[in-house]
């Protein structure tokens, strides 16, 4: 199996790659968070179900993915202007064909999370950079961790502080395990756990190996195909595979039930002191503190996640507020997810 871009061969390398798993798992944050508000909840139950338990999954990966940096000796980083370019933007260090957007929910959010959660290939190759999946990036980590326990030790690969480990669990809307990392096997888990989540169980099965946390009845379908089900108004059931699409009961998806929040939206598109940049500046602060947040939480003091986690509410009503303001051409305006000092919040 042939690996694109160099392998990962030193300590050095993990922990870069590993920080730059953090800004993937987080570059998807901003345009989940932007179909979610969008949703007239009451109108579209389902489709806030979905995209509300793939926002709080890209955040347990995120947790995940620190936590293995931390097992191996690095420090998190997510209080930084690197995490927030401009939107439109590229996924960090990936295939430059893949934009993400800023958007409502719709049919453009929908083909945009299907292609962010795509499955790898069978047989795909291993990308340590420019990677075509989320998948074959992960695939790269999980080779550059068992190579190099196997020529230097585990012991010497996993040096990190144990206290530094997220253990806590603020995580509602998901059945997925925040994984305490110590050695390779963890490590792994905690890889393996990430992938199954957006891709499926054994590259190939539409389900992630969890119960369904909104219906514990059912089996829990991976994102990628979780946004399948919305784009066919079809749930899976079992005996369908990827190559059937989903054959089971309907979902009702009421796409005039969004508001219709302008693409991409920028401080720069209005006047200082304006209603609407005045409350897009409120929102960025908020966000970006948010973001210290996590970032204390990760590096040291994991005990502030669940301070993250409920900043998160506040988050929301300034969201809605800034989707409640006209914007124009029978838009709305939108948060525009720009980095705040913090020194300025």
């Amino acid at each position: 199996m042939t690996l694109r871009a160099a392998p990962i061969e030193t300590l050095e390398s993990l922990r870069e790659h590993l920080q730059w798993a953090i800004e993937l798992e987080h570059a998807t944050l901003p345009s989940y968070l932007c179909a979610l508000y969008s949703l007239d909840e009451r109108r579209n139950p389902e489709a806030a179900e979905v995209v509300s338990s793939v926002f709080v999954e890209e955040m347990l990966h995120l947790a995940l993915a620190a936590n293995v940096l931390n097992a191996v000796g690095g420090r998190p980083q997510l209080d930084t202007a690197r995490l927030l370019p401009a939107y439109p933007r590229f996924l960090p260090h990936g295939d430059r064909s893949l934009q993400l957007s800023l958007v409502p929910f719709g049919a453009e959010a929908i083909e945009l999370f299907r292609a962010i959660e795509r499955p790898a290939l069978p047989g795909a190759a291993p990308e340590s950079e420019e990677y075509e999946t989320i998948g074959q990036f992960y695939d790269a980590i999980e080779g550059g961790l068992r190579a190099l326990c196997a020529r230097v030790g585990e012991s010497q690969v996993f040096c990190g502080d144990p206290a530094r480990q997220v253990t806590t669990e603020p995580f509602h809307h998901t059945a997925g395990r925040l994984i305490r990392v110590d050695g390779l096997q963890s490590a792994l888990a905690a890889l393996e756990e990430i992938v199954e989540q957006g891709e499926g169980t054994s590259r190939g099965e539409v389900w992630d190996g969890e119960q369904d946390v909104f219906h514990p009845e059912r089996e829990e379908v991976a994102h990628y195909y979780r946004f399948e089900e919305l784009r066919m108004g079809r749930r899976y059931r079992r005996g369908d595979t990827p190559q059937s699409g989903p054959t089971g009961e309907a979902i009702p998806v009421d796409f005039d039930g969004v508001r219709p929040m302008r693409r991409n939206p920028r401080l720069a598109d209005h006047a200082p002191g304006s209603p609407i940049r005045m409350a897009q500046e409120d929102f960025n602060r908020t966000y970006c503190h948010i973001l210290g947040l996590l970032e204390r939480a990760v590096d040291g003091s994991p005990r502030v996640l669940d301070s993250a986690i409920t900043a998160m509410y506040v988050l929301k009503g300034k969201a809605q507020a800034l989707m409640d303001l006209p914007d124009g051409e029978g838009t709305t305006a939108g948060p525009s997810f720009e980095y705040v000092e913090p020194g300025s919040r």
